[in-house]
């Protein structure tokens, strides 16, 4: 595993059913999900990637983590953020794939991300995966 600062990178990679994106669920036009994602990533980049999470999280969201129980909820993930720094790095995503169920109700999307150490450049690249 890297470390950058002590932040765990895996972090970014174990994001799996990070959260519900509000705008699309009950949605089957396709790109939805992906326009979601890009729409996280643009804000990622220019409100840090703490602002981005609680702006894109359902209130019912999961964010799992190594070594741990996941955060449920848009506060308790507040609360993990709060007092926690991230602007010294950005976090951008692409998004590669998404699939919706036929109802609509559920979708998923996965793509790679970057995380830039803003200081150094130093750029950490891994997977992601939202549903």
């Amino acid at each position: 595993m890297k470390y950058i600062d002590g932040f765990n990178i895996v972090f970014f990679v174990f994001i799996a059913i990070l959260f519900l994106i509000i705008s699309c669920i009950k949605s089957t036009t396709p790109w939805d999900l992906i326009r979601a994602d890009r729409d996280f990533s643009r804000l990622s980049e220019e409100k840090g990637m703490h602002a981005a999470f609680l702006a894109f999280i359902a209130d019912s969201g999961l964010l799992f983590r190594d070594n741990t129980l996941p955060y449920t909820g848009k506060k308790n993930l507040g609360i993990l953020f709060s007092g926690r720094s991230d602007t010294s790095f950005t976090l951008t995503w692409e998004p590669e794939y998404e699939s919706i169920s036929e109802s609509g109700e559920m979708g998923y999307t996965w793509g790679c991300y970057v995380s830039r150490m803003k200081a150094t450049g130093l750029e950490n690249y891994g997977t992601y995966l939202t549903i």
